[in-house]
This record gives structure tokens, sequence and C-alpha cells, in this order.
């Protein structure tokens, strides 16, 4: 993440929509860099339908806001303690735990995929919590907003603040990419039955390998 911003350089006053912007250029830029790899793959993976994909895609975006929100609250509360935890390399071991946990959901035999009560909406949990997980890979934005919050002093404010950089870091053009990578998938799977536990298979490893690449890097 680099060289977090020292709090008494900043403006006494930071508006919303400044907070805002800053979490637009998080999410026009690196944020569709750093998670396409971790959704584009649970999307290939899943092989479900197109809404079934902006659904995901939804999730995801919120899972990225519930993130900001509480880490906003936390550096409120906390100061720049919690910048330095995250520079640590924790949010790395996190992102690499669920996206074993997403892997492994993509290994479950064919019959758990079938549409059917608790089992269906559980598929709808890896998208949340990789949303929720890849907010807190360390960056400069990140860093930016972390220090806002400490040197706003109150856990109130921090959580507004992290609301309204999420909402910004939410239009990404993930929006638009995930649903295309569901289609391409479609027509990949098209009269081809055999090649769907393949392409189910080939992503969760995807997954695990990324998982694991994030917990060693870490250590």
């Amino acid at each position: 993440m680099g060289d977090f911003l020292d709090p008494a350089l900043l403006p006494q006053e930071t508006t919303f929509f400044a907070i805002w912007l800053l979490g637009v250029s998080l999410g026009l830029t690196a944020c569709t860099a750093t998670c396409l790899p971790f959704m584009g793959t649970w999307v290939l993976g899943r092989g479900g339908t197109q809404l079934e994909a902006l659904r995901d895609t939804l999730l995801f975006a919120s899972g990225r806001i519930v993130a900001y929100a509480l880490l906003g609250a936390l550096a409120g509360g906390a100061g720049m303690w919690l910048a330095q935890v995250l520079n640590g390399g924790v949010g790395n071991i996190i992102i690499g735990l669920v996206s074993l946990i997403a892997g492994a959901w993509l290994l479950r035999p064919a019959e758990a995929h079938k549409p059917c009560g608790i089992v269906r909406n559980a598929g709808q949990t890896p998208p949340l919590l990789l949303g929720f997980s890849l907010s807190l890979t360390p960056c400069a934005p990140l860093a930016s907003l972390l220090a806002v919050c400490a040197a706003a002093g109150s856990v109130k404010l921090g959580m507004a603040n992290g609301v309204a950089f999420g909402l910004g870091a939410a239009l990404t053009p993930l929006l638009v990419l995930l649903p295309l990578i569901c289609l391409f998938g479609s027509s990949l799977r098209d009269n081809r039955d055999w090649l769907t536990r393949w392409i189910r298979w080939g992503a969760a490893a995807v997954l695990i390998l990324l998982g694991l690449r994030r917990i060693f890097l870490s250590i």
C-alpha cells in the first residue's frame, strides 16, 4: 500500500462528494485489475444465467460497500492503527481464504448446485465475501480513506465516509464485464454438456491457486 497519508496533511473538512470521487477513482481503475481475476473466474465457473451473473455482481458490490463502511468506522474509532494492520498483510490472508472458499464451492457435486432451498442461496455467499475481502487490498485510495476517517476521530463520520467511498467504488466496469463473461461461458457450454464440468473444475482450480498465492505472499 505504501506510505499512509498523515492526517495532519489533509484538509480539515473533506466532503462526502470528494470521498465518493476517491472511491470512483478506485472502482474505475485498480478495482477492475484486482477483482476481475477472482470474480471473472467465479462467474465463468458457476455457469449461471445473465440475471444470476448480474445478481452476483451486485452482491460483490454490496460486500465492498459494507466492508468500506466497517473500515471507515473502525478507522474513525481506532485511528491509523487499522491502516498499519492492513499494511501488514492481514487483508491478503483474508482474500486468500475467501478465494479458497469460493473454489471449494465450485468443486461440490453437481447435485449441490441445483436451485433448491438453502443450497441455492449458499451460492450467493462467495461473491458477497469476495467483495468484502477484496476491499481489504492495500492501495493508495484506501489509505487515503482511512487517513480521512482517522483524522475525523468519529465512528459515525468514519462509517459515513466509508459508505460514500464504497458507493463510488461500486461504479466499476465489472458491472458490464462480468455479465459479458457469463455470456461467453454460456456460448462455450452451448450443446457441449461435457464441457460444463471442466470449466467448473478449471475455475475452481484457478480460485484455489489465487487464494494460495495471496496467503503465501503474506506469510
